[in-house]
């Protein structure tokens, strides 16, 4: 039987926003996120950026490409692009939660937001029944992948 609880995990995710923002540095942060937005949302919607979860070689590799198509952002630029896209939406662990976390958590949270988000498995018990809450569109079996998911790959160790 899950219990019903609300407000812990948006405190909890509003801080590890806080020290992403803090090790990146405010400006690059805001920097970075108006490059993606200006650079990549004039040839489609940012959801294939969020659900892609690549490295940063990858990220660059796709940046260079996505400039070669057309795209318009300096050169000098695409280094502090690429940090950040690896930092929000960079490579998480296989495994039968992650379809769930790249499909179903990402529609609210970066991947950066969860992958700092280090809970124990009580904990994220708690953030998905929050998130339920909230309206998460999660199955019974798929609260379970995800929670086995998180609990392995994000936990406080």
């Amino acid at each position: 039987m899950r219990k019903t609880l609300l407000p812990a995990a948006a405190i909890a995710s509003m801080a590890t926003l806080a020290l992403s923002v803090v090790a990146f540095g405010q400006d690059n942060a805001e920097k970075a996120e108006r490059l993606m937005n200006a650079s990549c949302s004039g040839c489609h919607d940012l959801r294939p950026i969020q659900t892609a979860a690549k490295t940063r070689a990858e990220w660059t590799a796709t940046i260079t490409t996505m400039i070669e198509k057309g795209a318009t952002l300096p050169k000098e630029e695409v280094p502090l692009l690429a940090d950040h896209l690896t930092r929000s939406h960079g490579p998480v662990p296989d495994g039968p939660g992650k379809r769930i976390l790249l499909n179903t958590c990402t529609m609210c949270h970066d991947l950066g937001r969860i992958k700092l988000g280090r809970r124990t498995s009580d904990e994220w018990e708690e953030t998905l029944i929050a998130m339920l809450n909230e309206g998460a569109p999660l199955n019974d079996e798929d609260f379970a992948l995800i929670h086995h998911y998180l609990s392995e790959n994000f936990n406080v160790e």
